[in-house]
């Protein structure tokens, strides 16, 4: 019996950088195969070893674009090579977003979550952050330069998150187009928001639960008894702001790595480290 397929894709990342909208537009295909939720196996699920990772594309069909998406690979030291090994004409897509407003998301997606505080600077100050994935997770220059270490520049395409954003259409027919895929569009997915920041949650004492605990309420959710009573108790977040000078402070932390990523990808990215106002 032959053994399942390996991905002829892979969405690297980077994490808060709209990695889970690019999956949405390709697992509504019938031609694509993108299992969720994400693997990890490059990273943190690597010894489960291959026959694991191999019995998650069990149900792709023959002509399926077989692919998966895990938003640590590209910040992770050992995932391009372990990648590389194993499949090494593989397609690889990094999503890339200004780092000042990608670390900024990223703090409050853990904030909402009730994982961490509302001291931004704690977190966010490169002199003072304890957590150094928020600000290292953006280091594209470096992360990407690591990757090329392994796979050639035309195994690697790079979407920038001010595309999504601007031209969602645009940016899914020519990511179609790449992967060799009929360019028929899903209009409703496109417009889609996945992991909305904005949406109303239970309180900070439900949220912090147990992961055993809330793995409980799992085969309720889509209930409308339940769903109806989780929008009675949601309510919205309130996000501590950035202020001005930890946003300095963080395009400053970021320039010149914004620079070498420039000159590696042949684009202009002053605009990401020329401090402005962000949001979630």
């Amino acid at each position: 019996m032959d053994s399942p397929p390996l991905p002829q894709l892979i969405v690297i990342g980077a994490a808060k950088a709209a990695t889970t909208w690019i999956a949405h537009q390709l697992r509504t295909r019938p031609d694509v195969c993108m299992p969720g939720p994400e693997p990890h196996y490059f990273s943190r699920e690597f010894d489960r070893g291959e026959d694991w990772y191999r019995s998650l594309f069990a149900g792709a069909r023959p002509g399926q674009l077989v692919a998966e998406k895990s938003a640590d690979y590209l910040a992770h030291p050992e995932a391009p090579a372990r990648i590389a090994a194993l499949i090494p004409s593989v397609k690889l897509i990094a999503q890339l977003r200004n780092p000042v407003e990608r670390a900024y998301s990223h703090y409050c997606m853990l904030f909402r979550r009730g994982q961490i505080d509302g001291d931004v600077d704690r977190h966010l100050d490169g002199k003072r952050a304890i957590e150094r994935r928020f600000l290292e997770d953006g280091l594209y220059g470096r992360h990407i330069q690591r990757f090329l270490g392994y796979f050639p520049q035309e195994q690697l395409e790079i979407i920038l998150h001010d595309e999504i954003k601007s031209d969602p259409a645009a940016v899914t027919a020519n990511l179609l187009r790449v992967l060799g895929l009929p360019p028929c569009i899903d209009g409703e997915a496109i417009e889609r928001r996945v992991n909305d920041g904005a949406s109303p949650v239970v309180p900070l004492a439900l949220r912090r639960l147990p992961a055993p605990v809330k793995r409980l309420a799992d085969p309720l959710r889509g209930n409308p008894l339940f769903e109806r009573t989780r929008r009675l108790i949601a309510r919205p977040v309130h996000y501590p702001p950035l202020t001005d000078d930890t946003r300095k402070r963080l395009a400053d932390f970021y320039r010149d790595d914004v620079e070498q990523l420039g000159r590696t990808l042949g684009r202009d990215l002053g605009a990401w480290t020329n401090p402005a106002p962000v949001a979630p």
